[in-house]
């Protein structure tokens, strides 16, 4: 009606509306129009939903939440009408009662529609909303109770569970269960109503609309409704009451007379046949009189469906089956039994159930049972089939595969066996009774039996055990029925009996009789034998179901239960006669079958036998088939074992031998203890192999009994010494023997292991004296493998000792009091703390051995009366270990398998300890150094720890003899023993802490652990301040980090105790200990620091360690503090005279001042006053010109410290010193500077590195001073001072300083060796960046030039190049830095030296000519090109090559990179014909294409500003931040590399556009794609951004020519105005710019021609797509050609140009024919792609 897109009538703002229009028509009528469809009048069935406010009678019952939520249910949405439904669930839950009430009476048709929804999700929540709306409203629901009840009844049918149950539940929360019956009584018929129309009426369309629901979805919509439907009819029968059966028995008679009805038993569905034969069952079960009333439809219906075996209609069919058999008299005159019924029984019992076992045959005893004689005549026939099909069942596929299955069956065929012979038994014709008895045991029973001697699964099964139970049964009614019964019963077992035998004995006196059957027949006899003993996990469990039988004696009837196998008291064994008889004839066929044929077979056999009947009977049985047996022994069990059973233990060519101990132990049981140890201890004694011996003490220790009768023989003698031999013959350590440790299953080890590791009540197996004597051998032949040279011939050995140790360990109980055993798991815990290039064992070797000495460990520790005491385990362990850190030098790898082991060791007792014990402390304790160790550790470490912190001023140290070999780095892989100590300590103290984290008692017991903590600290500092240097410390550290140590293990303690443990250690021992103190302060914040030292004069008289002390504490000290030592040491130095310690006086003076500390005027005059007397007294002091290599480090550290006093003079207080004072310091600099540049050779001593370095930043302090101090300042000052500083000290300075950088180079030649003085070259490069360019240009360098080198330069300049240009690729970061600052001052000014070259050169050379940079910087950049090459040979464009810094890599790059920023300043400084001239030499050498290829290497994909997020739009990158080079930059300098790199492309593009441009089009399509996606994201928005505000701030002024930009469009525009002529010009930006072509479109013009217009467009675009250089300089070169253009100068012809795009030249080569003048470089190209020499114009030839 109002769609958007309408025109609408004017002026109509708003939209049409129906509700609108509908509410007018109400304002003015009064009532709504009746529609189709709709009804006004509110009535008992209203199924509109109101959503009009004009119909107030209907608004006022339903709230308007509520509305729109009926009204979302109606939508065709599943999502919708699923959350309108859980919307309405929970309105109803939360809204009050009466606005519940409201929808009621439009809410039973909704239900109904919604009830039955496709989707399953939708059902379930409308049955739970309707719980809570049933919650909610109570009684209220009644009213609509008839017209809801139908289809909440199927709701509770559902196919979908969980909607059904939600139903079920609605229904329990409106009706109580005694209220039910009364509910659908009431409603019974409009129940029926829906199920008959949903039965008989309706079809899949009429449920569901064919035009808006698929079929399937109409489908299976129409089946489920029908399965409801069914199943419904079921539920209202089982809940209706009684009274109503009458009147429900009419209306289902209705239901059942269509034959569409009884279609259903054959319908295509399952589910549907299913819910329609449970039906059946309730009707036979409920409504007995309608049943037999359609018996002759309902009995074939249901016995001719028994073969639909489909898993969800068989169970119900099977139940309606014994319903009609059982209710149904006369059903079998319905159905033709034997043509219909039985055939189809026979297949399905044949198949097995086909799956459906379960669900099938625990049926078929009940069903049995109803059968009547009209259908089992002839009985002998029936039986016959029934139980052949029955027992054929069993070998179908699925029964096989199934142990489930076939127990079922199996089950169900004896118990119908039973029953049948029960039964019939009880018959009077005795013939019949007996044939079919007869029948059944002979044809049935037994061959069952035997078919199960040789099939596993019927053997496991519950076969055995069922026909025993049946057999007693027999016996006991052969022992208590009547006399007519017990003659039956009698000969029934006494047949079973005698088949049976005849079985056994067909299968056993055989030659090649099958072992299975042999030992089917062991079985079966063992369960009848000891029934109680079967494994009850095949006790299937199924129903119990009583059946009555006719004369039953136990009256009620016969419970046979199928579930569950009777137990023994249940149960008991047949009469013992029968057994005997059948074993003694079994044993005598065995033993007849062993002595003649030696069938190994019998063997085996009788050996089961006797398992289960060693009776002195049949022990006598078998002697006396012995003719040759003697009478001297009378126990016949153990004349059998010696005559009989040892000889055949004896055999040696016998494999199998565990049938023959089984026998020995079956004949033992008749025998006494004494004649059990004698019988025992001879066989020991007849040299048996191994694994005899072990299978017998394994069965001996099978259970109690045995093990008390054989107790003598395990701990006696000849078993102990037995054993003892085979230990020392197994551990024979040749290389000969190794072949017997070689087998992986040697008995031997086996037996070992066994007899170590059984103990039973707390006692050995064995005598404990011989287990002590094997113990020591193990462990003597453990402790060999330490010294054997080819110990890997020893792995087999030592791997089963480690076997035989960890059974040991772990199973027998407080084994480590044995002092053997402590012995041994010392031995194996040495072994696993070693490398395996010393013990020569493999990986899993080791794995092994060290659960070994976990579980050793464990046993030992578990022992409540173990201490660490002088000679145990763990104190051995903890010397050994404290031992080899001493005497044994250790790589990271030996390390590393010590502290696993300790580690191990601490692991292990943490877990077992409680908190409590002390083992764990008194461990630590031992393995702690005492304090004279840690010294000792301590001196060992390497001293070259002092360079770092002396260079950086952060410690002032002395060293009494320094040499050049004491500063190179001596260590190779060897670690220092203080740093394995601390590594070892601290992972232990780590251990103890991860595994008590709460527990601080554990932590108080450990009294040293603070003193490890403290020197792991040491260790931690020691490897910081030598910079992780070399390659095994950065390793070591590495470990510490993986291990969780790098933080020193400070949680450990509280921030007071460990500071004041390192603050005394620093004060007593100074050192390093400074160093960690300061490092601890920084780290953890620490303020409090007074109470450490107070009182502060306590730090004076200063000594070594108390200045290292004070200097640590000075920045934390207060003001008064401070003061105080000022005032000390001021008194100190001003009567120096007197005091022989100036050099401490001064120290801490210059440590008061750098804190900052607040001094007043006089103490600085007269302290410099002290210094100046110093220079005319003690000049040895300063070191003027003296040779420093001589020098104490004493006498430098006091020349060090009047440095810094100066310095710190220059920084804050200049203006009061005076003219002297100045001329003193400005002379002492010099004079410094001039000592260092003679001992530069004595710069790899720190100390003089530091001297050198001082006096660098002495010039730099004056630098900044003279240069940045403002003018009131510099007023205060001497009036002569500032021009000697300019005048005369500059150039002194910088005549020492500017040759020093090659003087280092010189003197030390490796960078990468310890001693070269990198610091000094960082502070001089620091100090050379201030020089004037003044002082560059008129250098005093020594000449120096290259042959064949082209230069326009000055000797100076050229000079200035030569020398540093070199070192550029020195690998020295400072020096390439400083280089590169000291030649980017003097770029600028060289192209002027080429401009003067370049003036001589003629206009009218022919091709464009090219003019090479500074030759001195090419050189380095072609070296740079080729190094560079090959370091990034292996990269793609746009990979990211990542540049360790420091290395030689590192070096190559940054060179290049420096030289390249270089060239593009010179290139930037450089008019616009040179700059042509230069572009083209780069073109022709590809210097520039390298670059840029190497570029895209080097900068990172993402150039992110440190620190800064990839997410804001807006954030730093390289790009954007400018590149700072400090010369002495520290931190991230592995990001410094990328930035310059960025730094480069970006001025790369900005200066060399249209070569990069050029470049970029010349690439493949995946470098230039790689190429524009970088560039357009990271450079052209900061590009495009800098040449529109360059436009911006431009101060170039154009005559007659205005330039404007906008910024936010990206253009710039020109416009031109000469007298009458106007033209406008828009230069657009690309988004790639500069890759890019700059776009050049028309704005206005007057008075310019067409064509002249377009060659004025066409000269602006090649300016700005071919000329290297800004928008402005492009506009500015256009503008000069149109102005010459107006002055009267013509184009040239060629390009249609005034000016040359290259080189600006005007046209100056005239055709003598035409006239027309071209440009020279213009007419050279057209006369060499020509071939011709005739004018461009007329044709004519040029002359």
């Amino acid at each position: 009606m109002g769609g958007k897109n309408k025109q609408r009538t004017k002026g109509n703002v708003r939209p049409s509306s129906s509700g609108r229009a509908a509410e007018v028509l109400t304002r003015e009528g009064g009532a709504i129009p009746g529609f189709v469809g709709f009804d006004t009048t509110l009535t008992s069935e209203l199924g509109y939903v109101p959503a009009l406010h004009g119909a107030e009678e209907i608004d006022n019952l339903v709230d308007a939440d509520f509305r729109l939520v009926l009204r979302k249910l109606s939508k065709r949405d599943v999502v919708t009408r699923l959350k309108a439904v859980q919307d309405f669930g929970s309105m109803c839950q939360e809204r009050d009662a009466d606005d519940v009430k409201g929808v009621l009476p439009y809410w039973p048709r909704i239900y109904c529609k919604i009830s039955v929804d496709h989707d399953r999700r939708i059902r379930e929540a409308t049955q739970l909303a309707f719980e809570q709306l049933v919650l909610k409203v109570r009684r209220s629901l009644a009213p609509f109770l008839k017209s809801l009840m139908g289809h909440w009844i199927l709701s509770q049918c559902d196919t979908y569970t969980p909607a059904a149950s939600a139903a079920r539940r609605a229904f329990q929360a409106a009706f109580s269960t005694a209220k039910q019956p009364e509910a659908l009584s009431f409603c019974k018929d409009e129940i029926l109503n829906v199920i008959q129309d949903v039965l008989l009426k309706d079809t899949a369309d009429t449920l569901s609309d064919p035009q808006s629901v698929t079929e399937e979805e109409r489908e299976a919509k129409y089946m489920r409704m029908l399965t409801s439907s069914l199943l419904g009819v079921k539920r209202l029968l089982s809940l209706l009451p009684q009274n109503d059966m009458m009147a429900m028995e009419q209306r289902l008679a209705l239901l059942m007379s269509p034959a569409k009805f009884w279609k259903y038993s054959r319908h295509k569905t399952p589910q549907v046949r299913g819910a329609f034969f449970e039906m059946l069952c309730a009707a036979c079960e409920l409504t007995p009189e309608l049943a037999q009333a359609e018996a002759a439809r309902l009995c074939p219906a249901v016995l001719l469906s028994i073969d639909d075996t489909d898993p969800l209609v068989l169970p119900a069919v099977w139940e309606a089956v014994l319903h009609v058999v059982s209710s149904i008299p006369d059903c079998w005159t319905h159905v033709n039994a034997k043509k219909g019924f039985l055939p189809k029984l026979w297949a399905l019992l044949k198949e097995g159930g086909k799956g459906m076992a379960k669900a099938l045959h625990p049926n078929l005893m009940p069903f049995l049972s109803k059968l009547p004689q009209q259908v089992t005549n002839p009985a002998l026939d029936f039986y016959t089939t029934f139980f052949t099909s029955l027992i054929l069942g069993i070998s179908s596929e699925r029964a096989a595969s199934s142990p489930s299955e076939n127990a079922i069956i199996v089950t169900s065929i004896v118990e119908c066996l039973r029953f049948c012979i029960i039964r019939h038994a009880a018959e009077d014709e005795e013939d019949h009774q007996h044939k079919i008895c007869s029948m059944l045991i002979s044809q049935q029973l037994l061959p069952l039996l035997e078919m199960a001697l040789e099939n596993p699964t019927l053997q496991n099964g519950p076969l055995f055990l069922l026909v025993t139970e049946m057999i007693v049964s027999w016996e006991k009614r052969a022992d208590g029925e009547s006399k007519d019964s017990k003659g039956v019963f009698h000969g029934l077992v006494a047949d079973f009996w005698e088949e049976l035998g005849l079985v056994f004995t067909r299968h056993t006196d055989n030659e090649e009789a099958n072992p299975q059957a042999l030992e089917g027949i062991s079985a079966l006899l063992q369960v009848m034998c000891y029934p109680s003993r079967v494994n009850l996990r095949h006790a299937q469990k199924k129903k119990s179901v009583k059946i009555c039988l006719s004369g039953d004696e136990e009256g009620d009837g016969v419970e046979v239960k199928q579930t569950e196998l009777v137990e023994a008291t249940a149960c008991g064994s047949p009469q013992t006669c029968h057994f005997e008889e059948v074993v003694q004839q079994l044993v005598q066929l065995c033993l007849v079958h062993v002595n003649e044929r030696c069938s190994e077979t019998h063997l085996v056999f009788l050996s089961l036998l006797l398992q289960s009947f060693h009776t002195t009977k049949i022990f006598t049985t078998l002697v006396e088939l012995d003719e040759k047996g003697e009478d001297s022994v009378s126990n016949p069990a153990v004349r059998f074992l010696l005559e009989r059973v040892v000889p055949w233990l004896a055999d040696k060519e016998r494999m199998e031998t565990q049938h023959l101990v089984e026998m020995v132990f079956s004949s033992l049981s008749c025998c006494s203890q004494q004649e059990t140890t004698r019988i025992l201890n001879h066989i020991t004694t007849m040299g048996l192999h191994c694994g005899i011996t072990l299978q017998i003490i394994q069965r001996a220790c099978i259970d109690h009994s045995t093990l008390a009768s054989c107790r003598d023989w395990l701990k006696g003698s000849v078993l102990g010494e037995h054993l003892l031999g085979v230990t020392q013959e197994i551990c024979k350590v040749t290389p000969s023997r190794s072949d017997c440790a070689s087998s992986t299953n040697c008995p031997s080890w086996t037996l070992i292991s066994v007899v170590l590791s059984q103990h039973h009540n707390n006692e050995p197996l064995i005598g404990e004296v011989y287990m002590e004597k094997i113990l020591e051998k193990l462990h003597a032949t453990l402790s060999e493998t330490k010294s054997l040279s080819d110990a890997g011939n020893m792995e087999p050995l030592v791997s089963f000792i480690c076997d035989v140790a960890s059974t040991f360990f772990s199973s027998v109980q407080d084994c480590l009091l044995l002092s053997s055993a402590e012995e041994l798991l010392l031995t194996i815990f040495q072994l696993i703390s070693q490398d395996q290039t010393r013990t020569y064992l493999s990986d899993s070797l080791l794995d092994k051995m060290e659960k070994v000495c976990v579980a050793g460990i464990k046993s030992l520790v578990q022992n409540s009366e173990y201490g660490v005491k002088e000679g145990g385990f763990l104190h051995s362990a903890a010397l050994w270990v404290k031992s080899r850190l001493l005497t044994v030098s250790l790589d990271v790898k030996s390390l590393q398998y010590v502290v696993m082991a300790v580690q191990s060791v601490v692991e292990t007792i943490t877990s077992v300890c409680d908190e409590d014990s002390s083992i764990l402390t008194q461990f630590f304790t031992h393995l702690m150094p005492s304090v004279a160790g840690w010294t000792k550790f301590r001196q060992a470490l390497p001293s070259y720890w002092v360079k770092t912190p002396l260079l950086t001023s952060r410690y002032r140290g002395v060293c009494d003899t320094p040499s050049v070999d004491m500063w190179k780095l001596k260590m190779s892989n060897i670690l220092p023993a203080h740093l394995c100590a601390c590594a070892l300590l601290g992972k232990v103290a780590h251990t103890i802490t991860l595994s008590h984290p709460k527990n601080n008692k554990c932590q108080r017991h450990l009294t040293h652990i603070i003193h490890t903590v403290a020197e792991l600290l040491y260790a931690l500092q020691w490897c910081k301040e030598v910079e992780y240097t070399p390659a095994i410390v950065s390793t070591y550290h590495s470990l510490l980090t993986e291990w969780g140590l790098s933080g020193g293990l400070q949680d450990l303690f509280a921030t007071n105790d460990l500071l004041e443990t390192l603050y005394s250690r620093c004060f007593e021992l100074g050192g390093l200990w400074s160093l960690t103190l300061e490092n601890y302060i920084h780290t953890n914040n620490c303020d409090s620091l007074s109470k450490l030292y107070s009182p502060i004069d306590s730090l004076l008289p200063v000594t070594q360690s108390k200045l290292s002390t004070l200097q640590v504490l000075c920045p934390s000290l207060n003001q008064d503090d401070r003061e105080t030592l000022v005032t000390l040491a001021t008194a100190g130095i001003i009567n120096w005279e007197e005091d022989d310690n100036v050099y401490g006086c001064v120290a801490v003076l210059m440590c008061c001042l750098q804190a900052d500390t607040q001094v007043e005027e006089e103490v600085v005059q007269a302290v410099l006053a002290t210094v100046m007397e110093w220079r005319n007294r003690k000049e040895d002091w300063f070191l003027f010109g003296s040779d420093l290599s001589k020098a104490t480090t004493q006498q430098l550290n006091l020349t060090l410290e009047l440095m810094r006093f100066l310095s710190w003079l220059v920084k804050h207080c200049p203006t009061s010193l005076s003219s002297n004072q100045w001329d003193f310091l400005l002379c002492a600099m010099l004079a410094w500077l001039e000592t260092v540049s003679e001992n530069v050779s004595g710069l790899w001593n720190p100390w003089v590195q530091l001297f050198a370095s001082e006096s660098a930043y002495l010039v730099v302090n004056l630098n900044q001073f003279f240069a940045s101090s403002p003018p009131d300042v510099l007023e205060k000052l001497p009036s002569e001072l500032e021009g000697e500083w300019r005048d005369f000290f500059l150039d002194g300075i910088y005549n020492l300083l500017l040759p020093m950088p090659l003087k280092i180079t010189e003197a030390f030649k490796e960078p990468d060796d310890p001693i070269f003085p990198l610091a000094v070259l960082q502070s001089l490069g620091v100090a050379l960046t201030h020089v004037p360019t003044q002082q560059l240009n008129q250098n005093n360098l020594p000449a120096k030039f290259i042959a064949n080198q082209k230069t326009n330069l000055p000797q100076p300049l050229q000079t200035l190049l030569n020398t540093f240009c070199p070192l550029l690729l020195f690998k020295a970061r400072p020096l390439q830095v400083s280089v590169y600052h000291l030649l980017a001052k003097v770029m600028p000014q060289l192209p002027e030296c080429d401009s003067e070259g370049d003036s001589n050169k003629s206009d009218d050379e022919g091709d464009e000519t090219s003019l090479s940079p500074p030759a001195a910087l090419m050189a380095i950049l072609s070296t740079c090109e080729e190094l560079c090459d090959s370091i990034l040979a292996g990269l793609q464009v746009g990979e990211f090559a990542v540049v360790s810094p420091h290395s030689v890599e590192f070096s190559c790059i940054l060179g290049y990179l420096l030289a390249w920023k270089l060239l593009l300043t010179f290139f930037k400084s450089s008019p616009s014909h040179l700059r042509a001239h230069y572009a083209q030499y780069l073109k022709k050498t590809c210097s520039l294409n390298k670059l840029l290829l190497h570029l895209f290497k080097l900068m990172p994909e993402n150039p992110i500003y440190l620190g800064q997020t990839p997410e804001p739009r807006d954030s730093k990158t390289f790009f954007t931040e400018s590149l700072t080079l400090a010369v002495d930059r520290r931190d991230n300098i592995e990001w410094e590399l990328p930035h310059l790199a960025c730094s480069v492309y970006y001025s790369t593009v900005q200066d060399l556009p249209a070569m990069v441009r050029l470049w970029w089009n010349s690439q493949e399509k995946r470098v230039s794609g790689a190429v524009e996606k970088f560039t357009t994201k990271h450079v052209s928005p900061v590009l495009s951004a800098a040449e529109i505000s360059s436009v911006h701030g431009s101060t170039e002024m154009f005559d007659s020519m205005t330039v404007k930009a906008r910024s936010a469009a990206r253009e710039v525009i020109a416009t031109y105005s000469v007298d009458d002529i106007f033209i406008e010009l828009v230069i657009q930006l690309p988004q790639n710019y500069p890759l890019g072509s700059i776009a050049v479109e028309s704005g206005r013009r007057v008075g310019v021609s067409v064509q002249q217009w377009r060659n004025w467009m066409l000269q602006l675009s090649t300016y700005l797509t071919h000329q290297n250089g800004s928008i402005m300089e492009g506009l500015a070169l256009w503008k000069n050609n149109v102005d010459k253009r107006f002055e009267g100068i013509e184009d040239c012809m060629i390009c249609f140009s005034v000016i040359h795009g290259s080189n600006y030249s005007l046209p100056k080569k005239a055709c003598r024919t035409c006239k027309k003048k071209f440009h020279s470089a213009c007419l050279y190209k057209w006369f060499t792609s020509s071939n011709k020499s005739t004018c461009p114009l007329c044709r004519e030839t040029f002359f």
